[in-house]
């Protein structure tokens, strides 16, 4: 193939436009995301007043070791959820824009938020190592009538990492589709909608 015929070959290509987002299904689009802020930002001062409250809990603790120890473990989770919230917070302001014009800018759009999907299991699973660490902290201060065996305290560690991981996980999933996943799953079916 020459040069000439890759010339005429590239002209007589169609480009085929992005469809365009009509007016109604802009306005269906908003509901959705504005609940989907609406819940963002409900968690995110949620979060605020828990780590507040966690604070103010740690300042009456005694003895100083043991107040230390949660002090830095709550402290530590704070830089966990700051790294994860800071990822919602980009999607936060993402969807804060006006409502995408285009089926591409759409489809754009519930990728990002499948992706931040993952992104929040992940932060809810991060937290198994802290729930090692309370346990830790729990089996050191608490005085027991009768010192517990290593054996027992391996059973009760490994025990919790096991439901602790689950758990978490499975809350994570529930709260995510209770606040989010089924606003999203509207956003997901108005895309097919738009595809056809």
């Amino acid at each position: 193939m020459n040069i000439d015929e890759l010339k005429n070959t590239w002209n007589e290509d169609i480009v085929e436009e992005t469809p365009e987002i009509s007016i109604e299904q802009s306005n269906k689009l908003n509901l959705p995301l504005e609940k989907i802020r609406k819940n963002m930002r409900v968690e995110f001062w949620w979060m605020i007043g828990i780590f507040v409250f966690a604070f103010l809990v740690c300042s009456v603790c005694r003895p100083f070791k043991l107040q230390l120890y949660i002090t830095v473990l709550i402290a530590s989770m704070l830089i966990v959820t700051v790294f994860f919230f800071s990822k919602f917070f980009k999607l936060y302001n993402e969807i804060s824009n006006p409502a995408p014009k285009t089926y591409d800018s759409l489809k754009d759009l519930v990728m990002q938020l499948n992706l931040n999907k993952q992104y929040y299991l992940s932060y809810y699973i991060s937290f198994a190592p802290f729930l090692v660490c309370e346990i830790l902290i729990v089996l050191e201060f608490i005085p027991w009538p009768k010192p517990l065996s290593e054996l027992k305290i391996a059973v009760i560690l490994i025990s919790t990492v096991t439901v602790g991981l689950f758990l978490l996980y499975f809350v994570g999933r529930f709260w995510y589709q209770r606040y989010y996943g089924r606003y999203i799953q509207y956003i997901e079916d108005l895309l097919e909608e738009l595809k056809r």
